[in-house]
């Protein structure tokens, strides 16, 4: 059975347009998903990319482009400048890692966190946000609480294996032969990959 690592930050409007299509491709295939949240702006730094909002103006421009262009082929809403973007995607990020750990399908809270940031206007660092969101994707809102330790060493570790494993950005896929898919735009290919057409 084939396996793939998704790596992925709760504030990536990248992400955020990904939708449902990873979790659609790993039931076409029996693959499994491995969730990893992680701090997209500690691996910024240290890849040598500067955060969205310092990058040149014509970097800018093009980002907001495709953001545009992304949401409407995905067919989804977009507020290209959220309110609360960035904010701390700590929490919410704990909260995906302690509910993969409670055996719940997290595919769907990852997208109401995202949907909060980036169609909402919602602090997903805000503890009612995540707790909503929990709720919202069929989770116990406690989970908000018990999972901060477990969840800050885990979003930690997984910052570092991110590192380790060759992502820069976010999404990013990585199947367990080690081929490694960038963007939501990659979707297809690693699709086809797993197909063995690529």
């Amino acid at each position: 059975m084939a396996h793939i690592d998704y790596f992925f930050s709760t504030l990536s409007p990248f992400t955020y347009l990904a939708g449902d299509r990873l979790e659609a491709l790993a039931e076409r295939h029996g693959a499994t998903i491995g969730y990893r949240p992680f701090d997209i702006m500690a691996v910024f730094a240290r890849t040598g990319t500067p955060p969205p909002g310092e990058r040149h103006p014509s970097r800018q421009e093009y980002r907001l482009q495709e953001l545009r262009r992304g949401a409407l082929k995905a067919g989804l809403p977009i507020n290209l400048r959220p309110a609360h973007f960035p904010t701390n995607a700590a929490p919410s990020s704990y909260a995906i890692i302690a509910a993969q750990a409670s055996g719940g399908n997290v595919g769907p809270l990852v997208r109401n966190f995202l949907r909060a940031v980036w169609a909402e206007d919602r602090d997903i660092a805000a503890d009612d946000v995540v707790r909503a969101c929990l709720a919202d994707a069929g989770f116990d809102p406690s989970l908000a609480d018990s999972g901060l330790l477990t969840g800050a060493e885990a979003y930690a570790a997984n910052t570092e294996e991110a590192l380790n494993r060759g992502v820069f950005g976010a999404p990013f896929y990585i199947t367990d032969t080690d081929e490694r898919f960038w963007g939501q735009d990659r979707i297809a290919d690693l699709d086809a990959h797993l197909a063995g057409r690529l």
